[in-house]
């Protein structure tokens, strides 16, 4: 059975808490957590024991983590019991959450704003501001989807360029970071 390191304890507490400013099941994160820094796949009362969490609440939250994708279940021969493991590759499970997010929040929320931009466009008068906000809201909405599609298309690599590129982007848009400011400013680099 796996021991959980102090640095393992430490990064499945965090993982967790995190989890919970994102809207997610602290129980559910944490086995997230745990499955992604354990070497080898874990059963379910492997995890209860690990988290001292209920077999229930392991359960719940591994049925979760596999409907998200993040998870998957692993069948060795000669285990009567199912055993599990999480992607491995952070880029990927960023990719698996993006995507699932973006099916769960921002598709959803693009429907509603088009029925409520309708209903706001037969109110008259009464509803013109909240039909320009609306639509505001609406156009703003498609162009984070339509930028989501645009990236999760990029290969892995240019994905991580994408990402490490962050202050040379904010340069050419002329919006930099704090950070970088200062730092340039140590260096004697001219902005």
């Amino acid at each position: 059975m796996m021991v959980l390191t102090p640095a393992a304890q430490k990064f499945v507490l965090h993982w967790g808490e995190m989890g919970q400013a994102w809207g997610i099941n602290r129980t559910m994160a944490q086995v997230h957590a745990l499955l992604f820094v354990s070497p080898e796949s874990l059963d379910a009362e492997e995890i209860s024991l690990l988290l001292d969490v209920s077999r229930s609440n392991v359960s719940t939250s591994l049925r979760e983590l596999i409907t998200w994708g993040v998870v998957k279940r692993v069948h060795i021969i000669g285990e009567r019991r199912d055993r599990f493991e999480a992607l491995k590759d952070p880029m990927e499970t960023f990719r698996v959450i993006m995507a699932e997010r973006k099916r769960r929040e921002m598709d959803p929320t693009i429907v509603l704003l088009e029925h409520c931009v309708a209903d706001a466009n037969t109110g008259g008068s009464n509803d013109e501001y909240t039909r320009e906000q609306l639509e505001k809201m609406l156009e703003f909405v498609r162009m984070v989807t339509a930028w989501y599609s645009q990236v999760d298309h990029l290969p892995t690599p240019a994905l991580h360029a994408l990402f490490q590129g962050g202050a040379l982007m904010a340069r050419l848009f002329r919006a930099k970071p704090v950070a970088a400011e200062s730092s340039e400013a140590e260096a004697g680099i001219p902005g």
